[in-house]
């Protein structure tokens, strides 16, 4: 397995400065950079060790906090276990933070990200790759339509609200995407509707744009993210041999076998 440093970086961005964590082979030699958006409960430790683990096969990885105008991350004190007794309470702070991020903020952002990772020599230079989780996935969706000529592929898990009938709504981006995209939607979401799929694949494949839009079966809203009731181990690794596959169709297989944990661990 390659050996990986992570540190806390900070971000400069056109409102100030978002912080954020890197993640990359410890050798420093430049790789092909991932842009990784968070969900909602945002950078966190098991964030960090998705982060690694994408690192660790062969990538140079941001992960920065969407909040940063509420603070450095975590913008709101986290329990070891989110779940339900938790999440109620959660919500009612998080849901204003959230509703603040506007497209047009978190686009902002994107465009401080992105150049950031292109001045940073331990990115290979070249078009980058977006991954996103619940929220995440739709500002993945958004940035692959707003940066088009910087984004080589995109990939989301568990999103919601991504073709809404809102006149902003993210799929309405898909005519100035280039990217490939995957997506692996949550069974029964109710933030995703079967109406919503249906809606997302059919603007994307009347863009053109290379894509491929699964439902996991089964699996619930939130089924990556290991620190939550909602995690689902059958899920997660599927959602990792999709986005490891992605990358490397993308940028060719970074090392010769991508490491997975022991069946026992958790990302």
């Amino acid at each position: 397995m390659t050996p990986v440093l992570g540190t806390a970086v900070d971000i400069p961005v056109p409102d100030g400065t978002a912080d954020a964590y890197l993640a990359h082979p410890a050798d420093g030699a430049p790789r092909p950079g991932v842009l990784l958006y968070t969900d909602a409960f945002g950078v966190r430790p098991p964030v960090r060790a998705m982060a690694d683990r994408l690192a660790a096969a062969g990538h140079t990885v941001l992960v920065p906090n969407l909040f940063h105008r509420h603070g450095r991350a975590p913008v709101v004190p986290l329990p070891a276990t989110i779940g339900e007794g938790t999440r109620g309470e959660l919500w009612q702070r998080l849901r204003p933070i959230l509703r603040s991020l506007t497209p047009e903020l978190a686009m902002r952002d994107a465009a401080g990200h992105l150049d950031w990772l292109a001045a940073s020599p331990r990115v290979a230079p070249g078009q980058v790759a977006l991954t996103g989780y619940c929220v995440g996935a739709r500002l993945a969706l958004l940035t692959a339509g707003t940066h088009p000529d910087r984004i080589a592929a995109a990939a989301g898990f568990h999103g919601g609200r991504l073709a809404t009938e809102d006149p902003d709504s993210p799929h309405l981006i898909a005519p100035r995407i280039t990217a490939e995209l995957y997506f692996g939607h949550a069974d029964d979401d109710p933030s995703l509707p079967p109406e919503q799929i249906r809606r997302l694949d059919s603007a994307l494949t009347d863009a053109g744009v290379r894509h491929l839009c699964e439902v996991y079966t089964g699996a619930h809203h939130g089924y990556t993210q290991t620190d939550t009731t909602a995690y689902d181990k059958k899920a997660d690794d599927r959602h990792w041999d999709a986005l490891l596959a992605l990358l490397d169709r993308t940028f060719g297989q970074a090392v010769s076998s991508p490491p997975r944990p022991p069946a026992d661990d958790t990302p």
